[in-house]
């Protein structure tokens, strides 16, 4: 089954590489985070905020058309994206600051088993043998590293709780982008997106009573990075892909996150995973390699 569009427009960049540079810029996300000291809530928010500020331009000038195109559904369908998008980043940040890299992405990473249950429950998508026992290998191996991490205390645990629940949101965030970027501009939909994600977030931070200045100019080179690197060259491609390829096959092929990630915090920060770390990820990258093929196998029938 393809994505509504997928047939009759053809790309101007082959979408499985946008897929990889894509890859390659969120998986820098973990470091990023983790080199900021402010609270998770004000990074996801200046995250998001920025990436808005820096998009709406082009979205407001250029592809004015684009929005006024958007019907009611289309809006509200946006709009909850990217609330599920900044519910992922709030849980995914705060994550990372209880629990270490490995530990968090390689969590996150099982995505795909919840959005190929989203298929199934909201697009009627089949669910073959295969993946059933891709997706239970891949949540064994979660359930490795909550068992190992929990040795270490309740805070670890926690953080890899938050890491699971980050990837519900994530799920929920493509799964609503597959609907709706069949029919939608990518910068129209992306200014809903940015936009609700950043509305979202600056209300919470006020509830919260966070402060939004001062910091450093180290903070604001490492937020504007997130925006800049993880989130246009990331997940704006990843929005690009989806009018032509499955939510289930992009969710899949960021299985190349957490493998850059894990190397970018041995490098930077000196977290190296553990025995049971690394055995959590081989199980769970062995069940979402397996999503892998029978995800892409589907989009070729």
């Amino acid at each position: 089954m393809k994505v509504s569009g997928s047939a009759t427009n053809r790309p101007w960049v082959n979408p499985y590489l946008a897929v990889l540079v894509g890859v390659f810029a969120v998986s820098f996300s973990s470091l990023f985070v983790k080199l900021s000291s402010a609270p998770p809530l004000i990074i996801a928010t200046y995250r998001l905020f920025l990436t808005f500020l820096i998009m709406a331009p082009y979205a407001l000038a250029c592809n004015w058309r684009g929005l006024k195109a958007m019907n009611r559904r289309q809006t509200y369908l946006s709009a909850a994206s990217g609330i599920f998008l900044a519910l992922h980043f709030v849980t995914w940040f705060t994550s990372l600051k209880y629990t270490s890299v490995a530990s968090s992405v390689v969590l996150v990473t099982t995505q795909p088993v919840f959005v190929v249950i989203g298929s199934y429950v909201f697009f009627k998508e089949r669910i073959s043998r295969k993946a059933v026992i891709g997706g239970v290998l891949a949540l064994f191996g979660s359930f490795i590293i909550g068992v190992a991490d929990f040795q270490f205390g309740m805070s670890a645990f926690f953080g890899d709780m938050l890491a699971l629940a980050a990837a519900v949101m994530v799920s929920g965030y493509l799964l609503i982008g597959r609907c709706v970027r069949g029919d939608v501009d990518l910068s129209a939909y992306t200014f809903v997106v940015y936009g609700s994600s950043s509305l979202v977030l600056i209300l919470a931070s006020s509830l919260a009573k966070l402060s939004f200045y001062p910091y450093p100019p180290r903070e604001w080179l490492l937020f504007l990075a997130l925006a800049v690197v993880c989130t246009i060259l990331g997940h704006t491609v990843f929005s690009w892909v989806l009018r032509y390829v499955q939510a289930s096959v992009v969710s899949v092929s960021v299985l190349g996150e957490p493998l850059g990630a894990i190397v970018w915090a041995s490098l930077f920060l000196g977290e190296y995973p553990s025995a049971r770390q690394t055995l959590g990820a081989v199980l769970i990258f062995s069940g979402l390699y397996l999503f892998t093929r029978v995800a892409v196998r589907q989009q070729c029938d």
